[in-house]
């Protein structure tokens, strides 16, 4: 169907000024209030101990969780495209659960699975704290970030099809030799995304982390933790305003890296 200049037109102002009303006015008034006293202010907001725990707290629950993902992603991705087996269906729909439940929701189950009075509570009576500690941010955040690399990867095999993986188990090679050689070559950037994809869900996780957290700062306080932190607790709304800002540079950055990559594929 062929459109007119007029609507094309129309089309591309309406869907420009939807996108800086709902993005770039938010971001600005941020990045404004942010910078408004100077750079130096805004260092010295994120220099503090509570910022900079909140900071490695974020980054070690990433190094944690993008690892265990890619590891059991691929695995999954693999039982799906390549296996045949009851229950296959209920496993692609438990795989997409995270996009339809409410991170808040999760906090809780988790609450209830690995709390003091949970199925697993007497952990917490052995000195293993899962609960309102790292593991337990950690288990949040792998649940919400479970399907990227599934999703990610899975077309991808479908895509490439098995007449590779079958030529070289032909010639000899066992399943880890065609797995390293054969089948991880050849989903490369499609785990790239998912890894991406990874990276900037956990950073901006929320909902199920604060359920799971005692919130501590310089204990088990993540970027986002901090940002509600001084917003609502302590009232430091320009504290809270660089949490946010330094939180937003590293999406940017999982951003600009995702665009890197996205053209080296392209060339590729």
């Amino acid at each position: 169907m062929r459109t007119s200049t007029g609507t094309r037109l129309t089309l591309r102002t309406v869907a420009l000024g939807y996108l800086f009303a709902l993005l770039a006015v938010p971001i600005g008034l941020i990045l404004w209030r942010t910078f408004g006293d100077g750079l130096g202010a805004f260092i010295d907001s994120v220099r503090t101990p509570a910022a900079i725990s909140a900071l490695n707290l974020s980054l070690l629950i990433v190094a944690i969780v993008v690892p265990l993902n890619v590891v059991f992603g691929v695995a999954t991705a693999l039982a799906l495209v390549r296996g045949r087996f009851p229950g296959r269906g209920l496993l692609q729909a438990v795989v997409d659960l995270p996009f339809a439940v409410s991170p808040i929701v999760v906090g809780v189950s988790l609450i209830m699975l690995w709390g003091v009075g949970g199925w697993f509570g007497g952990l917490d009576h052995l000195g293993i704290r899962v609960i309102f500690g790292l593991p337990g941010m950690v288990l949040a955040t792998i649940f919400v970030t479970l399907p990227f690399v599934v999703r990610e990867v899975e077309p991808v095999l479908h895509e490439i099809g098995t007449d590779q993986e079958q030529a070289a188990a032909t010639l000899g090679a066992s399943s880890w030799q065609t797995l390293w050689r054969i089948t991880i070559p050849a989903i490369r950037w499609g785990l790239t995304y998912g890894v991406v994809l990874t990276i900037a869900r956990s950073l901006g996780e929320f909902g199920a982390v604060i359920m799971v957290s005692s919130g501590f700062p310089g204990v088990s306080q993540t970027l986002t933790l901090l940002v509600h932190s001084r917003y609502i607790d302590d009232h430091n709304i320009y504290g809270a305003y660089a949490a946010a800002t330094l939180l937003m540079g590293l999406a940017v950055l999982t951003l600009l890296l995702m665009t890197v990559l996205d053209r080296k594929r392209s060339t590729t």
